[in-house]
């Protein structure tokens, strides 16, 4: 059957192992919300744990999103409570009789693949929002990932990615066959960061930052992934070759002691803005003249079409799903990985030729309409429907 045809609606529930403030949660988040409900009624179950990063359940629920909440499944490995929470989906996925079933993030991607092949569904979808075996783990826990996502492979029809290195360096640990993989980059709605409500004088104000400030700033988690240190020791060049420089980071978590103790050791206490948590993003990024992430591994960060539809150019970490995003001299600047020098050297380039920076900006916003919610929805559909056309429903 077509998607949109006479006949019954294709039931999708989508698993995922925590809703904190997060690119993968975002996506999963959009995926239930703009989705037709009438052809693709969709659910999401997820763990309970939220964390300092804040949360979306509010947002889930302002967005008639129907969310189950699983309290035996937790990030950590627990076999008892992994146990629990494996029976628990199975009974879950059986009782909703879904035609598909799609995981994202580690955890609640092997779980949920293996309880939905339990439960006999006939589709089975992972999207690998950048993989768990990170190049920085230690060997044995890097082999441990890698052998749960092999088995897991061999449990679902498809693996979705966000950026095209996720293919190769899944394919490079043997974690799938090449036509298992699909590229579906992860979406968001544009136009809130294209056409915000404040300008930047206006968004400048608010936050305390003086009009004609140079303003460098990101999104993200305060913790190892993201980096944050290699940000701040960044931005210490620009900072003393421009007075009129200031820094502003969106987003908490573990690090951000270190950040301010950071902040503090450089005297830049006075030019840094620690936002923590906030749900006004489009209204802060119009504040910015440049947008940086020194993330240390990523999929596709979904800050980049982001600050793309802002008009922002980018300096960010050369980590797997940049390029899809970032042309290196068009919209933005890759460096490698820990480089703070190179992070350094762009920032002041950028600073002292500002009509370049905005042209750069502007290409990215040019470019942006391939990172849309819209267009990541209707490829899921379509997605869905040729899966279970193939091979049958619940």
């Amino acid at each position: 059957m077509i998607a949109g045809a006479p006949g019954r609606p294709i039931r999708v529930l989508h698993i995922i192992t925590r809703m904190i403030m997060g690119g993968a949660q975002e996506n999963t988040m959009l995926s239930c919300a703009l989705i037709d409900p009438e052809r693709f009624p969709s659910v999401l179950l997820c763990g309970p744990e939220t964390g300092v990063e804040g949360h979306l359940h509010d947002v889930c629920r302002a967005r008639d999103v129907h969310m189950t909440i699983e309290p035996s499944m937790l990030r950590r490995v627990s076999p008892q409570h992994d146990a629990l929470a494996l029976a628990r989906l199975v009974g879950h996925i059986r009782r909703g009789r879904y035609d598909v079933v799609h995981t994202h993030s580690s955890k609640a991607g092997i779980l949920g693949r293996i309880a939905a092949r339990l439960a006999g569904t006939p589709v089975v979808i992972h999207t690998a929002h950048g993989w768990a075996f990170s190049r920085e783990d230690p060997p044995r826990t890097r082999a441990m990932w890698i052998q749960l996502e092999r088995f897991c492979a061999r449990l679902c029809q498809t693996i979705v990615v966000v950026g095209t290195p996720d293919i190769e360096r899944g394919l490079a640990a043997g974690v799938g066959r090449p036509e298992q993989y699909t590229l579906i980059r992860s979406g968001i709605e544009i136009d809130v960061y294209r056409d915000p409500p404040l300008d930047r004088a206006e968004a400048r104000r608010r936050l305390g930052i003086p009009a004609n400030a140079f303003v460098v700033g990101t999104v993200g988690r305060l913790g190892r992934q993201k980096s944050p240190l290699d940000l701040v020791a960044g931005f210490e060049p620009l900072a003393r070759k421009r007075p009129d420089a200031h820094l502003v980071l969106v987003g908490d978590g573990p690090d951000r002691d270190e950040v301010e103790r950071a902040v503090a050791d450089a005297r830049l206490s006075d030019r840094t803005h620690l936002l923590g948590v906030r749900m006004d993003v489009p209204e802060i990024l119009p504040a910015f003249d440049v947008f940086a992430l020194t993330s240390r591994w990523e999929g596709l960060p979904r800050v980049f079409p982001q600050a793309m539809a802002a008009g922002l150019p980018i300096v960010a970490t050369r980590v797997d799903g940049a390029p899809d995003a970032i042309t290196p001299g068009e919209n933005g600047w890759l460096v490698d990985v820990g480089d703070r020098e190179a992070i350094g050297a762009r920032l002041i380039e950028l600073a002292d030729d500002p009509a370049r920076a905005r042209a750069m900006g502007e290409r990215g916003r040019e470019r942006v309409e391939e990172f849309s919610a819209r267009r990541m929805v209707d490829q899921l559909q379509e997605l869905y429907t040729r899966l279970v056309a193939t091979h049958g429903r619940s």
